[in-house]
């Protein structure tokens, strides 16, 4: 085991990771009352935006299946630890083998790159108000799915596993949820880590109402999304609602697949102990 990664390292890595857990009070009360909003937006919103918001929800439900058009390349990851470890030959299977250090500045740089790129675009469709609104909330589901899979590859996952996009899934959902739901998916989310066959495919049937997961992760856009329906104003509001998500959305893909890597390297310790 890599000397900055000692048992006694990895399980303050660990605690780190649990406080976090802890920290997760719910939601801010404005938050809590965010699919008001969207009763609202459902009466006044043109059909033909309801229409491209289901026909996106569709897509992102074949994800869990097959991967679609939201399943991300490896490419541009690995060529970042690349470039990070001097070694050209690297390949995604050597990743979960490199210090926890670098999984954490790989993974804390896509993230950046990603709330970059959801700020341009939540400017960019807050130009028109709610009618590019059929534009944004896709985009925004697409990129949180696509951030998510590369933190996933950052700490040694393979998204191209059916297995990893339950995950990845259940990591999405965890951001929308109030503090019960919360709870909820750590414990599920604790048990992913365990080779436990049974449990994983009681998570799979889970996910069969994967539409009620993507329906309270655009609710959850709520007030928010009805401020950047202003056109104009909402460019700033489009802007900073974007950036926020997929903050969110980062932090809880980083914290969520360290856990499991913290996990897997204090057993990988003890195995080769034995």
């Amino acid at each position: 085991m890599h000397e900055t990664e000692t048992r006694e390292a990895l399980l303050r890595e660990l605690e780190v990771v649990n406080k976090w857990a802890d920290d997760q009070k719910g939601l801010w009360f404005w938050e809590k009352l965010g699919r008001i909003p969207f009763m609202i937006l459902d009466r006044i919103t043109p059909q033909m935006v309801h229409n491209k918001i289901g026909q996106a929800l569709d897509e992102i439900g074949s994800y869990i299946q097959k991967g679609g058009s939201y399943l991300t390349s490896e490419k541009e990851v690995v060529k970042r630890f690349t470039k990070k470890t001097a070694n050209p030959h690297l390949i995604v299977s050597d990743i979960s083998k490199l210090p926890l250090t670098e999984m954490d500045e790989v993974s804390g740089g896509i993230v950046d790159m990603r709330k970059k790129v959801a700020m341009t675009q939540g400017a960019t469709t807050g130009i028109g108000g709610f009618l590019t609104l059929s534009i944004d909330i896709p985009f925004i589901l697409g990129i949180s799915l696509k951030t998510l899979q590369e933190i996933a590859i950052c700490y040694g996952y393979d998204p191209n596993d059916q297995q990893e996009r339950i995950f990845i899934i259940k990591c999405l959902q965890f951001v929308s949820s109030d503090i019960v739901g919360k709870q909820a998916i750590l414990q599920e989310l604790s048990d992913f880590n365990k080779k436990d066959m049974q449990k994983r495919e009681q998570t799979l049937s889970q996910l069969q109402g994967w539409r009620e997961v993507m329906t309270s992760f655009r609710d959850n856009f709520g007030w928010k999304k009805l401020f950047q329906m202003i056109p104009i104003a909402g460019i700033l509001f489009g802007s900073f609602i974007n950036k926020s998500m997929i903050a969110d959305i980062g932090e809880a893909g980083r914290m969520l697949y360290r856990k499991r890597r913290i996990l897997e390297k204090i057993e990988e310790g003890r195995t080769s102990e034995i």
